[in-house]
Parts: structure tokens; sequence; C-alpha cells
């Protein structure tokens, strides 16, 4: 099973993922969690992306897309992957489509985690207190969300178009949200 995990920030997406990945037994592919590694790692790319992602900018197209093509190349993800945090943008799905069909593991169901502005923010104020992220600074936070709702939106018209988004209300109980994603990417699923 391959899945494309889309929803704004604080919309459940690495939760829901780390969940999926003990249930469908494939690797949970964060871009957030590759790139904080070559941040704590000191490498290049790591101090680069610590200066963008401090603004709460997104890191370059072209250095994700290396990242992802070198992750995806690990024997791993031959049965499957899970994908989060990717792609937030039109030039970046059809860029992530190119790669995974060059290296013929096309993804399954691209699936929308559904849940209210006010909740998101919320959830993501609790998020920084608890975990102490940098990232997820009010000032960071506002500019991640205005660029969700510029450049990540769209992406998500994009998978309906090509008839491969599900949607799903990422509101409620932990179990009740991964139960609808399961249901969801049940084989014969009505996609739409």
């Amino acid at each position: 099973m391959r899945l494309v995990l889309l929803g704004a920030p604080g919309s459940g997406k690495g939760t829901q993922a780390a969940r999926l990945k003990e249930h469908l037994q494939v690797p949970h592919i964060s871009t957030g969690d590759l790139l904080r590694a070559e941040v704590a790692a000191g490498s290049k790319l790591g101090l680069a992306a610590k200066e963008v992602m401090a603004r709460g900018e997104l890191v370059s197209d072209a250095i994700l897309l290396g990242m992802l093509e070198d992750r995806f190349s690990r024997p791993d993800t031959a049965g499957g992957f899970i994908l989060d945090g990717y792609p937030r943008n039109l030039a970046q799905a059809d860029a992530l489509d190119g790669l995974l069909t060059r290296l013929k593991q096309p993804f399954d169901y691209a699936v929308q985690l559904d849940v209210p502005t006010e909740l998101l923010v919320e959830r993501i104020a609790g998020r920084a207190k608890a975990e102490g992220r940098a990232d997820d600074s009010p000032e960071s936070v506002r500019t991640r969300l205005k660029i969700y709702n510029d450049q990540t939106a769209p992406v998500i018209d994009y998978y309906r178009q090509h008839g491969q988004l599900t949607v799903v209300d990422g509101v409620g109980e932990l179990d009740e949200v991964f139960t609808r994603i399961l249901e969801a990417i049940q084989p014969g699923h009505d996609i739409g």
C-alpha cells in the first residue's frame, strides 16, 4: 500500500501515519522528519533547511525531491510507504508522480484529513507547547497556514481530478479517525 497523506499543519497526518505504519507494515516517510534529521546532523542541507524552517517557509522542491528519491530507493519501501508532508504544491505533485512512475512505485491513494481551521490552530498551539517545536511559533504557524491555503490546497483538487483522492473527516478520537482512514483505503472504496 502506497499512500500520500494530505492535510493542513495540525490535521493529524503524522499521528495517523505512525498508526498506519504499524497496521500496514510499511515505512512512514515524513519530509519534516527527514529535514529535522538533517538539521540535527548539522549537514550543509540541514543548516540551510534550519534557517528556512525557522521562518516557516518551505524548503526547495529540488532538495525535497532528491531526499525522497534517496529514501524511496531503500529496500524497505518495496512493499509500500506512507508519505506525509509532501507534495505541498502542484509542481511537487507533478514531480512526485514522475518520480514514482520512474521508480515503478505509483501510490494507491491520496488521503486528505479534513479538519476545520479553528481546530488546527488549537492543535498546533498544544503541540508547540508539548514538544517545544521552534517551527510551531505563532509567526511560523501563521505563515505555514497561509502557505498551505495558497499552495497546498490546490494539490487536493489535483488528486481529485486524477481520481486518486479520498477525503476523511479528521475530527474525533484518534481511533475513530484511524478507522475512517482504513475504511477509505479498502479496495473497492468509492473515491471522491
